[in-house]
Formats: C-alpha cells, sequence, structure tokens
C-alpha cells in the first residue's frame, strides 16, 4: 500500500480523534464547573428548598394556627342561649354570598323601644362562638340600650362551612345586609363593633363605599394591626414583616384597610393586652383618616376582658351622646380607597 493511500485513511481517524479529544476537555471543564458551583452553592441551594418546603407547610397550616373554632370543647355542637341571661332574642340563619349559611341571635329591646335606640353588629374573635360573649353583649344591651345582631362566621358555631379571610369578610356583608331587611329597627344608627380578629372584620367592612352611608360608627377593640405583625410578634423577628405578603394566606391588612375608613370610630384599647400590643391600636387610630375618632385607653383592660374594667360601658355611651349631639354628614363620594395611599 502506498504511502499516500495510508495517509489519506489516517486522516480521519486523527480527525475525530481531534473532536474527541475536545468533548473530553469540554466535558471535563464542564463538569468541573459543575462540581465547584455544587460545592460552593449547594448549601445554598439546599437551604432554599428547605425555606420553601417550609414555607408551604407553614402556608398550608396558617388557617389551624388563627383559625380556634373548637376551643373549648364542643364549641361547635353547642352555643350558649341568650336567655340565660334573660335576653329577649331569635335565633335565625341566613345565607352568605356564597350560599353558606349562617347563625345569628337578634337580641332585641322591648317592641316601643326596638326602633328607637341603634343596633350593633357583634363580630368575636376567632375562638369559640358567638355564646361565649353573652356576658359582654348583655352588659351592651343594658348599658347602651341597643339592640344587638351576634354573627357566628363560617365554621364557627352552629354556621356551615370552613373559616377563611374573603369568607369572613363576605359574612360580615351578609350580616348587615340581613340588618337593612328589617323595618323595627333604626337603620340610622347601626353600630359595627369588633373584637380582636373581629375588628380585621369590622374594619374591612367600613372601607366599603356602600357602607359608608349604612354604618352610623365602629367601635374596635384589642385588635390588630396585620397577621404578618403579629407573626413577627410571635416569632420574636421582623424578617418575618419583610417576607412577601403572597406567603401568607391570611393578612388582614388592617393598618392599610384603617387609612380608608371614614365612619366615626372608636378604639378601645386595653393596656393591659399580652396578645395584642396596645402599640398596634395605637398606630391604627394614627392611621385612621376618620373626621371624628377616639382613642379610649382602658387600664388594666387584657384582650378579652377589656370590658370587665370600670368606665368600660360609660365611655362608649358618652362617644354616642357625642356622634349625637355631633352629627357628622355621611357623604360616600369622599370616601378613601387603599389606592389613595
Amino acid at each position: 500500500m502506498s504511502f499516500r493511500v495510508r495517509l489519506a485513511r489516517s486522516r480521519p481517524m486523527r480527525l475525530l480523534r481531534s473532536i474527541a479529544l475536545k468533548c473530553w476537555a469540554f466535558s471535563s471543564v464542564y463538569l468541573l464547573v459543575c462540581f465547584l458551583l455544587y460545592w460552593l452553592y449547594g448549601g445554598v441551594l439546599a437551604f432554599l428548598l428547605l425555606c420553601f418546603a417550609t414555607t408551604g407547610i407553614l402556608y398550608h397550616k396558617e388557617d389551624q394556627l388563627l383559625y380556634h373554632p373548637e376551643q373549648p370543647a364542643h364549641s361547635r355542637v353547642y352555643v350558649p342561649s341568650p336567655s340565660i341571661f334573660n335576653l329577649p332574642h331569635q335565633s335565625m340563619y341566613i345565607k352568605s354570598g356564597d350560599g353558606t349559611m349562617l347563625h345569628m341571635f337578634f337580641i332585641s329591646q322591648p317592641e316601643d323601644k326596638m326602633k328607637k335606640v341603634p343596633t350593633i353588629l357583634f363580630f368575636h374573635g376567632n375562638a369559640g362562638n358567638m355564646g361565649h360573649r353573652l356576658q359582654n353583649i348583655a352588659g351592651l344591651y343594658h348599658n347602651l340600650q341597643c339592640n344587638i345582631l351576634t354573627l357566628e362566621y363560617r365554621g364557627y358555631g352552629l354556621s356551615q362551612g370552613s373559616p377563611s379571610e374573603e369568607g369572613f369578610y363576605m359574612d360580615a356583608r351578609a350580616g348587615i345586609d340581613y340588618l337593612f331587611t328589617r323595618t323595627d329597627i333604626n337603620t340610622n344608627e347601626i353600630i359595627v363593633f369588633g373584637r380582636s380578629l373581629g375588628g380585621a372584620v369590622a374594619i374591612d367592612l367600613a372601607t366599603k363605599e356602600e357602607n359608608s352611608r349604612r354604618i352610623w360608627c365602629l367601635i374596635l377593640e384589642n385588635t390588630f394591626t396585620s397577621i404578618p405583625d403579629m407573626a413577627a410578634l410571635f416569632v420574636g423577628s421582623k424578617i418575618l414583616q419583610y417576607l412577601p405578603l403572597f406567603i401568607y394566606k391570611n393578612k388582614y391588612l388592617s393598618i392599610l384597610k384603617v387609612r380608608s375608613v371614614i365612619v366615626p370610630t372608636l378604639f378601645v384599647s386595653g393596656l393591659a393586652d399580652t396578645l395584642v400590643p396596645p402599640r398596634m391600636m395605637e398606630d391604627l387610630y394614627k392611621s385612621c383618616r376618620s373626621s371624628h375618632k377616639r382613642l379610649l385607653p382602658i387600664a388594666g383592660g387584657t384582650h378579652n376582658e377589656t370590658w370587665c374594667q370600670p368606665g368600660y360601658y360609660q365611655n362608649i355611651c358618652a362617644f354616642l351622646h357625642e356622634l349625637r349631639d355631633n352629627p357628622l354628614p355621611r357623604v360616600a363620594s369622599s370616601h378613601w380607597h387603599i389606592d389613595d395611599i
């Protein structure tokens, strides 16, 4: 075989060998880079994946952390009746916006007074049912001389469904809509009262433009600025305040919403509240844009028993008398929106 023929046959072999060497060299560099990146950043990646998984679990557990309709035991099957305190009442059910059946008590003054007195729409906190608030409700009934509608949110007491932020807002709207179907009460004096989680529900209701004409005044007691703020408080780290909101299944951003509240508002703050810091009530008070607002600090008032302290009912009565003596026009067109912030 001639030299030229052997040379011609060897050229493809050398070309293949060259390509193989280049591929091997490139693959080696690529694998080395991958190894170095994993060595340098693998721990960070693993940490990020762990954080992602943890937040996912917490997201789905948030409802259990926030809502306690079964505490104390049997709260979902037994609701104490207002008759325990000799309060005349009707036990009834209404449908929320999505068809969920809600249980309510309508506690009324004597027939000759019903239409002459205010009516309170009462929103309770995150545990138990409305029957556990009856002693306080009896105090409001006798001291304020008012009718009271107590509403059990979805998933609480004898109401259907499961708790959720948007569901609670829907239930609140159903409550005030019901009051405006009655012809035996004074719908010019509707008071929306909310304690703790109920305060967040009440604030949301009052921010709706259609309700700025329907709510006479708002009474908020020991409520919080937002769920992210409360989470940061419980964990003991402000870092949680800077996490994106989508991580929180329930937000209740009252500190933002209260800026669009224009109805007269009384902020009742128990100074001995160890669950919701009184500074949160101060922040809500300062952020509220109502032209008629009052902050009522109650010395010795705890989170759930501020109403037990001296002067509690008298101060609420004084606020209501002040409103009657200095009535404010109800102009819906001047309503502030969160978008205006």
